[in-house]
């Protein structure tokens, strides 16, 4: 069992969680995940590692509540325990040698963009971080952006945080006022990382994005994150999650990630009247 000893509200769907997990916080690096099963007949997920300490043996999660494990562990609090936390799985980002990058982030995705910043940044290289919310009710972790970053540009779709826009019209503005990249790195919902790629690839910038949205299982054998990359078949849990972004197959990767939508909201809905009704 793995207690939780510190959690969270970032916003109305999004959780932060300290796992106190020593021998995971001893090996985890930006970018891999963990598994976890709240209890013994839960299901497995995968969830991307938000941020570790090695010296206190935690490891921080961030998730969203979309089905109905996220529901049940939201359910969990402070003291409580849940049952499996495995890891740390998953090939780390790549940060060495880079000397100034872009870090993308997009929503939930900001919570796997930002360890990756923290270490950019912890090796001296110039960080400019381009994060994107619907509104300023979702916005999460932008005091750590800011603490990690050497420039930061907050965009909001409705401008009621930051500026008004999309987190490309951010990076074009900056790419063409003169900033040159060794690399962009953008994680977030596929469609962001999709336009990202169109965008970068017009100026020749190495990009890479992290397919974490579409892993289910976390192992290879689901076979739910198998995706295209340059022609290609890979597994995001096993091959990645960081990919070449001019390389993937998106069209292909987000016509599988809207497999289970349906399924994991019917079961999100189950979940939720089963605890209104244990309140009762």
């Amino acid at each position: 069992m793995y207690k939780i000893l510190r959690k969270k509200v970032l916003n109305p769907t999004v959780t932060l969680m300290d796992i106190d997990a020593p021998m995971i916080a001893k090996k985890a690096e930006p970018g891999q995940f963990i598994i976890l099963r709240v209890d013994e007949d839960g299901e497995r997920i995968p969830l991307t590692i938000a941020d570790f300490d090695r010296d206190k043996g935690t490891v921080t999660i961030i998730f969203q509540i979309v089905g109905a494990t996220t529901e049940k562990l939201n359910q969990k609090n402070e003291g409580d325990s849940i049952q499996d936390f495995v890891g740390p799985l998953g090939v780390p980002s790549h940060t060495e040698g880079l000397k100034k990058v872009a870090v993308v982030g997009g929503g939930v995705g900001c919570a796997i963009a930002y360890p990756i910043a923290k270490k950019l940044h912890d090796q001296g290289c110039e960080v400019h971080s381009i994060v994107g919310f619907r509104n300023k009710d979702l916005v999460i972790l932008e005091d750590e952006f800011n603490a990690a970053s050497d420039k930061l540009c907050m965009m909001s779709d409705d401008g009621s945080h930051g500026e008004k826009g999309l987190v490309t019209d951010a990076l074009k503005k900056l790419i063409e006022s003169g900033e040159k990249y060794d690399e962009v790195i953008a994680i977030g919902p596929l469609i962001m990382m999709k336009f990202v790629c169109a965008l970068t690839k017009q100026y020749d910038i190495k990009t890479v994005v992290s397919m974490n949205p579409i892993m289910i299982d976390g192992t290879g054998m689901c076979g739910g994150c198998r995706l295209t990359v340059g022609g290609e078949t890979k597994f995001a849990c096993v091959d990645g999650p960081d990919f070449d972004g001019h390389l993937v197959d998106f069209d292909e990767a987000m016509e599988r990630s809207a497999m289970y939508k349906t399924f994991e909201r019917a079961k999100h809905e189950e979940v939720c009247n089963l605890f209104k009704k244990e309140v009762k």
